[in-house]
C-alpha cells in the first residue's frame, strides 16, 4: 500500500459561524473528525493544501492522517461543501476510520484496451453507465481503480460488474445483480434529407422563364 499523505491541521479553540468565517478570511477552512467511537474533533486545515489535493482526483477514496497538534488521526474524506458562487471548499467531514473499519467508498471505473476492441474499431461507441463503483471494504484494501478490458467487446456487449476483477477483501455494494458499468453501441448516423422540389421553385426555371418572357415582349413590340 503507498504511503498515506499527512495533513497538517490545528484544533479549532472556538465552534460556530462566527469562529469559520474568520478561519476562513485567515486562509484556513473549517473541518470536523469524526467515528470509530470518539469524540469529534473539530479542526482547521489550510486552504491551499486542501484545494491542491481535491484538485488531484480521487479525494474521496484517498486515506489521510491528520496531524492535529502531534496527535496522527487516520481518516477518509467523506463530504465538503462548497460556496455555492466560488465553488471553494468552506467546510469538510473526514471519517475517523481504524484498520479494520468497513467502509463503502465509490472507486472510479478504469476502461483498457479501447485500441483492440473490434466494436470501437469498427466505429462503435463506448456508453458508460457507471462511471465509479460502491465497494465496501477495510481502508487498506480501498483500489484506486477498477479496471475493464474492452479487447474483446464487439458491438451491442454489455459490460457488467461481473467483468471486473474485484481484490481479496473488496466487494461491490450492490450485491443483488450483476449490475451494467459500460456498453459498446453502434454509432448514430444522422441523415440530411434532401430538399424536395416542391418546397420551391427552381431558381434556373425561374430565370429562363423570366428570360423567354423579355424576349417574347421585345418581339410584340
Amino acid at each position: 500500500m503507498a504511503d498515506i499523505t499527512v495533513l497538517t491541521a490545528k484544533a479549532r479553540a472556538k465552534v460556530g459561524k462566527g469562529s469559520a468565517r474568520e478561519a476562513r478570511r485567515n486562509g484556513s477552512i473549517p473541518a470536523v473528525i469524526y467515528g470509530d467511537q470518539k469524540t469529534p474533533n473539530s479542526i482547521v486545515i489550510e486552504q491551499k493544501l486542501l484545494v491542491r489535493h481535491l484538485n488531484t482526483g480521487g479525494f474521496f477514496n484517498t486515506l489521510f492522517n491528520i496531524d492535529v497538534d502531534g496527535e496522527l488521526n487516520r481518516v477518509l474524506p467523506r463530504d465538503v461543501q462548497l460556496h455555492p458562487v466560488t465553488d471553494m471548499p468552506e467546510h469538510v467531514d473526514f471519517l475517523r476510520v481504524s484498520s479494520s473499519t468497513k467502509i463503502s467508498v465509490e472507486v472510479p471505473v478504469e476502461f483498457t484496451g479501447e485500441d483492440a476492441s473490434p466494436g470501437l474499431r469498427v466505429g462503435g461507441v463506448l456508453n458508460v453507465v457507471r462511471y465509479t463503483v460502491e465497494v465496501s471494504c477495510t481502508p487498506d484494501l480501498i483500489p484506486s481503480n477498477l479496471v475493464i478490458d474492452l479487447s474483446n467487446s464487439e458491438v451491442g456487449d454489455s459490460l457488467h460488474i461481473s467483468a471486473v476483477n474485484l481484490p481479496e477483501g473488496v466487494t461491490a455494494t450492490i450485491s443483488d445483480r450483476d449490475f451494467t458499468i459500460a456498453t459498446i453501441v453502434a454509432p448514430t448516423v444522422v441523415r440530411e434529407e434532401a430538399t424536395s422540389d416542391a418546397d420551391g421553385d427552381d431558381p434556373d426555371t425561374e430565370v429562363a422563364s423570366a428570360a423567354e418572357d423579355t424576349e417574347e415582349s421585345s418581339e410584340n413590340n
